[in-house]
């Protein structure tokens, strides 16, 4: 819904899995703009041979305080300390970052991301496209074919999008969003000069029932925490399990979150298998 954070990924039950997938639609596709060929990458990121040759990361950042934010749960933490000092044993190096950016990489998607869904989805009118809904007159139709076509999330999101690009608020909310979006980027590409990868949890607790958070959209959104300033930047990052933890009888997995630089995936890949390894 969101034409500038929309992606696609292998989800798969193992990082070996994920990878072969991956190989698969990797490349150049010269029908696809967002595509890059192999001469153009290896000018943006000199490193890119190597790393695509068996390159491994060997100093993992970690951004100690956008991981200890508030809302992250005790048990996460203790989960993610425990990753690390297992990937500790492979012969990584664990590195303390400061990132303040990432901070405010939810308010920033959060503004972002329903902009662009209300400018894409505004064309779903019920008479070009979308869902029909049939009414006393042409402004019911319009009404009801939007109000009972979309749910109530996406309504909320079309609102709010709607909001932060009218006149009066564009420069404050989605300029300003804009621009800390760009600072997001400079720092994560200042930090990649320092370390190879970056670590977080995968979310902020563990995974609740579905419906459960329904009511509360803002406990919903913190769900996404450390996951959506991937998007924001443009860069490429993987989930793998880390390990579970026993609630009401019942056994929830955990995630790790490994973040790289443009064109680096395959460190993402090598370091994901590592954790596997070492969580089993």
């Amino acid at each position: 819904m969101a034409s500038s954070l929309d992606q696609i990924g292998p989800f798969a039950k193992t990082v070996e899995d994920a990878k072969i997938i991956f190989d698969a639609i990797r490349g150049h596709d010269p029908l696809d703009s967002t595509s890059y060929p192999d001469d153009m990458i290896k000018n943006l990121h000199p490193n890119f041979a190597t790393q695509n040759l068996g390159g491994r990361a060997k100093v993992i950042g970690v951004p100690v305080k956008f991981v200890h934010s508030k809302g992250v749960d005790a048990r996460v933490l203790e989960n993610f300390d425990k990753s690390l000092e297992q990937m500790k044993t492979l012969g990584y190096e664990i590195r303390e970052i400061d990132i303040p950016t990432l901070l405010h990489g939810l308010s920033v998607y959060y503004i972002l991301m329903p902009a662009e869904v209300s400018s894409n989805l505004a064309r779903f009118d019920g008479v070009r496209y979308g869902y029909h809904a049939d009414g006393a007159n042409l402004f019911e139709d319009y009404a009801r074919s939007r109000g009972e076509g979309f749910g109530r999330e996406v309504r909320r999101r079309i609102l709010l999008g709607t909001y932060v690009l009218s006149s009066g608020y564009y420069d404050a909310y989605y300029g300003r969003a804009g621009s800390v979006r760009e600072v997001l980027r400079r720092d994560l590409a200042r930090v990649f000069a320092e370390v190879d990868i970056i670590a977080t949890p995968t979310t902020p607790t563990p995974a609740f029932k579905i419906g459960e958070k329904s009511s509360d959209p803002l406990a919903m959104y913190l769900a996404d925490l450390f996951t959506v300033p991937v998007n924001i930047a443009g860069v490429p990052a993987i989930s793998v399990p880390s390990g579970f933890i026993d609630e009401v009888g019942t056994r929830l997995p955990l995630g790790m979150q490994f973040i790289a630089p443009h064109f680096c995936e395959d460190m993402l890949f090598a370091a994901g298998e590592d954790l596997e390894r070492v969580r089993g």
